[in-house]
């Protein structure tokens, strides 16, 4: 171990965190404003909220692999700023459009934003991160995220409110365009492939099991996410963008006293606990239906996302190489649009045919079911090679398990699947 601890806060990070706060402000305000705006002035239902919610994982779901490859042959700041001009497009496009077909289209542009800057940023984020501190720059790096999704819709409430949905849609989509300029001070950060290798594939398979454990708490929290507005007003709250900015403030408020958590603690262990966590307070939100009852709940479901994200990122990173994390990233973000954008559409159904109440108690089984998921994972993983060294340390750890290799081999893990 090293006698001191590697700087983390350089400006690469800084720079990243930034633009991440920009970016992820203005989707908490379209998260404000989406539902309230298809089941308003478009007119639909709350199944066709869902649906315009989730849409853009769709165009995002097929690109980010290739956009993964991308990053890590032509570079990951170009998409990064690219990403962010055109949400900013699609935000402020929202605003004149008249129909649901029209709306979920938009969803689709904004899909195509979300795969380019989503991973153009994991890939930076792991390549500035050092290695003993990934868990804690995880952690860090997340603060623009739930910033942004803490302040994102009460803005958004306060400026529908003042001005009305289309000064709403242009101030998101100003967010986005300040993002771009934030973006163009993160130094691009691809290291260069090695020309014998070939191109890189498009899923980085070791990748795949811990993202698909990511999956499940995605749509759980993503369906809570997109029905959250509908139910506070249901309940007569009288803030309804408060629970959303309680939720991303306490995460912020966890990301930053426990940081270093994540690079303590078995990776996978953790993130099954935190979805139990998740369960239990998406749970409280479904059975007790007063304003107070979703304020709990959001607070025991806000401390399980808190360790969630650092948990399953620290293992997915630590199997890439530095000429590989963008792949990585596409590879994880695959299973981030499959949770994100099939967790609203499925509960939709459900929240349209028996009530949002039930739609959160069927989002809290799933997390269940991935806690139980993660667990087997964590048990039935088997890793080969030098796992104790410092490169894949929090990726043995997360198993239990550390091995040697023959001197000068490069450590890989491996999955163990089940006879």
């Amino acid at each position: 171990m090293p006698s001191e601890r590697e700087p983390l806060f350089t400006r690469a990070f800084i720079a990243l965190g930034i633009a991440e706060l920009a970016y992820f402000t203005a989707v908490g305000v379209s998260i404000y404003l989406l539902p309230l705006f298809v089941t308003g002035p478009i007119g639909g239902s709350e199944a066709a909220a869902g649906l315009a919610f989730g849409a853009f994982a769709i165009s995002a779901l097929v690109l980010r692999p290739y956009v993964g490859r991308l990053a890590d042959s032509g570079g990951r700041r170009p998409l990064l700023v690219g990403g962010a001009v055109l949400a900013a497009v699609g935000l402020v496009a929202t605003a004149y459009v008249d129909s649901l077909a029209a709306v979920v289209g938009l969803r689709l542009v904004l899909g195509v934003a979300e795969a380019a800057f989503f991973v153009s940023a994991f890939a930076v984020l792991a390549d500035v991160a050092p290695d003993s501190r990934v868990g804690e720059a995880i952690s860090f790096n997340s603060l623009g995220l739930y910033l942004g999704l803490a302040f994102g819709p009460p803005l958004g409430e306060l400026i529908q409110h003042w001005s009305g949905f289309t000064a709403g849609w242009w101030a998101a989509g100003g967010l986005a365009v300040g993002s771009a300029l934030l973006a163009l001070l993160v130094p691009e950060t691809r290291a260069e492939p090695d020309p014998e290798a070939g191109p890189a594939p498009l899923i980085h398979w070791p990748a795949v099991p811990a993202s698909a454990a990511f999956f499940t708490s995605l749509a759980a929290v993503g369906g809570f996410l997109a029905f959250a507005t509908l139910h506070a007003e249901e309940i007569d709250l009288a803030r309804t963008s408060l629970p959303l900015f309680v939720y991303g403030l306490l995460i912020v408020v966890c990301r930053v006293a426990f940081a270093g958590v994540p690079d303590r603690l078995p990776s996978l262990p953790l993130g099954a606990a935190s979805l139990v966590v998740i369960a239990a307070g998406i749970a409280v939100v479904a059975l007790w239906q007063e304003p107070v009852g979703m304020y709990a709940g959001v607070c025991v479901m806000a401390v399980g996302v808190s360790f969630c994200t650092p948990a399953f990122f620290s293992a997915i990173f630590a199997t890439a190489g530095p000429s590989e994390r963008g792949a990585a990233a596409g590879t994880a973000s695959i299973f981030l649009d499959l949770g994100i954008g099939l967790g609203p559409i499925l509960l939709g159904v459900v929240a349209d045919a028996a009530g949002i109440s039930w739609a959160f108690g069927a989002a809290a089984v799933v997390a269940l079911i991935g806690a139980v998921g993660t667990g087997l994972l964590s048990r039935r993983l088997t890793l080969t090679g030098r796992m104790c060294s410092r490169r894949w340390d929090i990726w043995a750890r997360s198993a239990g398990n550390c091995g040697t290799s023959a001197p000068g081999r490069r450590p890989r893990p491996s999955v163990a699947v089940p006879r």
